[in-house]
C-alpha cells in the first residue's frame, strides 16, 4: 500500500491548525503561587494538558491522566513501546514581542506565538502523525504512547512523577528540538553563585535583577544605584552602546538612578546566539568604583561571565571530540544590598567531564570574592545512542525519503525528554536552515514546517510499529 503522507497532512492541515492554535491560547507558563492539588505547578499547565487530552478523547484514543502532571494518549497494542514524549508547558514571553504572545497568529504563512516551535508546534505535528495513523486504519504490531509533561522548561517533575507510575517505552524520540536527528545530548547542571550584600561609601549599587530562567540568556536587565550623578551616568550609556549589540537607558527616581538594558534572548544550549543584558550591564557597572559585596557581585559577572560561554576565563574550558563543548549560561542575576545577591549558572556538559568538576572549579574561582557555589539539585548526565541503533537508522531513512537530504546524527546542548529512554534520541521538529526562535520574543514556526515534520511523524511512527 502506497501512502502519500504529505498529502494526507495536507488533507487534516485546517484542523491541526485549529486544535494548535486552541492550545497555544492557553498561557501555559509554571505558576507555582497559583499551584494546587489540582494544577501542581500552577493553571496554565495543567490546563493545556487537560487540553490536550481532551482532543484526543474526541478523535476516539484513549487517554491516561497522571495526577495532572502528565498523561498519555495512547494507540495501538503489542509486546513493545513506542513512546513519543512532548511537552505542553512553556517559558514565560517576556518582553518584545510584536503580537500577542497567546493569541496566535498566522502571518506571512509563520505561526507566531510563544510554543509554536518549543514544544506545543512539534507535539501537535506528532499527535496528527499519530491521529493520520489511527484514521487509515494501517496494520500494527506495537503500543504506541504520546506522553506529554507539564514541566519540560523546569525541574522534569512531571516525568518523574509519570515514570513512578507507569514503565518505561522500550524505545522512542522527542519532537522537541532539530532535523534530521539529535542521537546525543550534553550533561545538564545548575548551580547558584552566592554573595554577600552591602556596598562602600559613594556609588552604592540598591538592586540588580535580570533573567527569568536559568535556561533562557537574559534579554532584560535593570540596576538601582545611589551615590552616582545622574546626567554622567547617562552619558556614559550612551557611550557604552553606541558600539554594542544592546539598547540601553537610564532614569531618574527618588535620589536614585535606574539603569535598563536590553539585549537578545536565546535558549541556554547556545548561549552565544544571545546577548546577555545582564553581563552587559555588569560590564557597565564596573566603572563607578563599587565596594563590599555588590563589587564581588559585578566583577564576577563582568570579569568571568560576559561573552565567555566557553569559561576560558574561569579556567574551565573542556571538549570531546564528539559531544562538543562545556558551556554555560548565566540565567538568573539577582542583588539586593541588604540581602545579597545570587547568580544562576546552567551548564550543559559532554562525556568526559564530571559535574562534581563542575562545581569545584566554580568554588575555586569564586573564593577570592568572598562567594559560594551551592546546587540546585537539577541535574542530568550526558545521553548518547549510537548512530547504528535501528532507531536511529529508521528515524534518519524516513527524514531522508520526506526530504531528499541526506541525514545524520548530532550532539547538542539542550535537553529533552528523549534522554529518559536508553534508546531514545530527539526527532524535529526544527528543519535545517530555518530560524530558530526557541525561548525567544516573536518565536513562530513556519506553517509549511509545521505539516512537513507531521507527515514525517506519521511514516516514522509507522515504520517503527508495523
Amino acid at each position: 500500500m502506497q501512502i502519500e503522507w504529505k498529502k494526507e497532512i495536507q488533507n487534516r492541515r485546517e484542523a491541526l491548525l485549529a486544535d494548535l492554535q486552541e492550545i497555544l491560547k492557553i498561557e501555559s507558563v509554571r505558576d507555582e503561587a497559583q499551584a494546587t492539588p489540582e494544577a501542581p505547578f500552577g493553571p496554565g499547565p495543567y490546563a493545556a494538558l487537560e487540553k490536550f487530552l481532551k482532543i484526543a478523547n474526541r478523535d476516539g484514543f484513549k487517554t491516561v491522566n497522571v495526577d495532572n502532571m502528565a498523561g498519555h494518549i495512547e494507540f495501538g497494542q503489542g509486546k513493545e513501546t513506542l513512546g513519543i514524549l512532548a511537552h505542553v508547558d512553556v517559558m514565560p514571553a517576556g518582553k518584545g514581542w510584536e503580537t500577542d504572545p497567546f493569541k496566535p497568529l498566522i502571518k506571512d504563512n509563520k505561526l507566531y506565538a510563544r510554543g509554536a516551535s518549543d514544544d506545543k508546534g512539534p507535539a501537535m505535528a506528532a499527535y496528527y502523525g499519530l491521529k493520520l495513523l489511527k484514521e487509515l486504519n494501517l496494520p500494527i504490531n506495537k503500543r504506541v504512547l504520546l506522553i506529554i509533561g507539564t514541566d519540560e522548561e523546569s525541574g522534569w517533575r512531571c516525568m518523574t512523577r509519570y515514570f513512578k507510575k507507569m514503565p518505561l517505552p522500550d524505545f522512542g524520540f522527542s519532537p522537541d528540538a532539530f532535523f534530521p536527528l539529535i542521537n546525543g545530548e550534553k550533561g545538564n547542571a545548575t548551580y547558584h553563585v552566592d554573595f554577600q550584600g552591602g556596598n562602600g561609601e559613594q556609588s552604592k549599587l540598591i538592586t540588580f535583577n535580570a533573567g527569568l530562567r536559568e535556561n533562557m540568556v537574559p534579554r532584560d536587565a535593570k540596576a538601582v544605584l545611589s551615590g552616582v550623578e545622574y546626567n554622567m551616568v547617562k552619558e556614559h550609556l550612551a557611550q557604552f552602546t553606541a558600539d554594542k549589540p544592546v539598547d540601553g537607558e537610564a532614569l531618574e527616581k527618588d535620589n536614585t538612578v535606574e539603569v535598563i538594558l536590553v539585549g537578545k534572548a536565546a535558549h541556554a544550549q547556545e548561549p552565544r546566539k544571545g546577548e546577555n543584558a545582564g553581563t552587559y550591564l555588569a560590564l557597565f557597572l564596573k566603572q563607578f568604583g563599587l565596594g563590599g559585596g555588590a563589587a564581588n557581585f559585578i566583577s564576577f559577572a563582568a570579569d568571568y561571565l560576559h561573552q565567555d560561554s566557553r569559561m576560558n576565563n574561569l579556567g574551565m574550558a573542556f571538549t570531546d571530540k564528539v559531544m562538543g563543548d562545556l558551556t554555560m549560561n548565566a540565567g538568573i542575576f539577582e542583588f539586593d544590598a541588604s540581602k545579597g545577591g545570587r547568580i544562576t549558572l546552567n551548564f550543559r556538559y559532554p562525556r568526559g567531564i564530571e559535574a562534581s568538576q563542575i562545581e569545584e572549579g566554580l568554588k575555586t574561582a569564586v573564593q577570592k570574592m568572598e562567594g559560594t557555589v551551592n546546587p540546585t539539585g537539577k541535574l542530568q548526565q550526558p545521553h548518547y545512542v549510537s548512530l547504528d541503533d535501528p532507531l536511529v537508522q529508521t528515524l534518519l531513512g524516513v527524514y531522508e525519503r520526506q526530504t531528499g537530504n541526506k541525514g545524520s546524527g548530532m550532539v547538542v546542548g539542550g535537553g529533552t525528554y528523549g534522554r529518559l529512554l536508553k534508546r531514545g534520541v530527539a526527532f524535529g521538529a526544527m528543519f535545517p536552515g530555518a530560524p530558530d526562535t526557541m525561548h525567544q520574543a516573536n518565536e513562530f514556526i513556519p506553517v509549511e514546517d509545521l505539516l512537513r515534520a507531521a507527515a514525517i511523524y506519521a511514516e516514522a511512527i509507522y515504520e517503527l510499529i508495523k
